[in-house]
């Protein structure tokens, strides 16, 4: 993989890890600063930090689905 590209891994009922080249988005198309070159986003939608996790996932007990149910 190239130096630049951006690399997603999602974290057993966890975050998404965003490492790389990348930027991050509103809908409205503001760009939202990550201020670094890894970020974890959230996706069990209970983050008071949103898009980025903050550990609450952990604390209620988020499971992720396997995309494929």
């Amino acid at each position: 993989m190239e130096d630049h590209a951006a690399r997603i891994v999602p974290y057993e009922d966890g975050p998404l890890l965003v490492r790389g080249d990348f930027e991050i988005m509103t809908p409205d198309g503001e760009l939202i600063d990550a201020g670094r070159k890894t970020v974890a986003l959230c996706r069990c939608g209970k983050s008071a930090a949103k898009p980025f996790c903050d550990g609450t996932h952990k604390a209620i007990g988020f499971k992720a689905g396997t995309g494929r149910d």
